[in-house]
């Protein structure tokens, strides 16, 4: 069934179970999270790719209001609960300054391969260690999701919405493995790069070539 919901939209993607943390600084979302933490309602976080809404977006309920300004400014914390996809875009919610959107929910399969998850996982924390990255994802490797690793290996926003798009857990596995054995050969011969310039200049121990 169809339901009409008030929407932020943003140039990010959302994924269920995210906590996404932002500023609130507009008039006309000022007034929707006064609306909804008055109401206890969530709202839509539609993605914007290049600039468009091409249709999908998280529902997210609001966990945390703080900071409250005079000039109504506040930061808000949230938790994403699931994926919509737009069937109509409206201007304006019903006597609001913000917009609406009569939405579909969508079912997600979030069961999948444990071998490609351990392989992915794998891949994702070699990624880390050659970029000197530390990230503790706070769960361990059996509960982390392709929704847990995707913010994490260097997708840009329209790879993220393709991801998005994934409606069965192994599909957004494969979908980062691929990133991942692309973009593995590149760090590490950027590392393999970066280990000769540091080199450059000091004393080398090497043997003579034989003519």
């Amino acid at each position: 069934m169809d339901e009409l919901i008030p929407i932020f939209p943003l140039e990010i993607v959302v994924y269920p179970g995210a906590a996404l943390n932002l500023h609130i600084f507009e008039p006309r979302y000022q007034q929707l999270i006064d609306d909804c933490e008055l109401a206890q309602m969530p709202f839509g976080i539609p993605s914007v790719v290049d600039k468009t809404v091409p249709g999908l977006g998280t529902l997210v309920k609001l966990t945390e209001v703080t900071n409250l300004q005079p000039d109504g400014q506040r930061d808000i914390k949230t938790r994403a609960l699931k994926i919509f996809r737009i069937v109509e875009l409206r201007k304006l919610y019903p006597g609001k300054l913000y917009s609406a959107a009569l939405v579909q929910y969508l079912e997600i399969d979030h069961a999948g391969d444990t071998k490609l998850r351990r392989q992915v996982v794998a891949s994702v924390k070699k990624l880390h260690r050659l970029l000197n990255v530390e990230k503790d994802f706070a769960k361990t490797e059996a509960e982390l999701t392709s929704y847990d690793l995707a913010h994490h290996v260097g997708l840009s926003t329209a790879q993220e919405y393709a991801l998005l798009k994934l409606f069965t857990e192994d599909e957004r596995m494969e979908y980062l493995k691929k990133h991942l054995d692309q973009a593995l050969p590149v760090v590490t011969g950027m590392e393999s790069l970066k280990e000769k310039i540091q080199l450059n200049g000091h004393f080398k121990h090497l043997p003579g070539f034989e003519l």
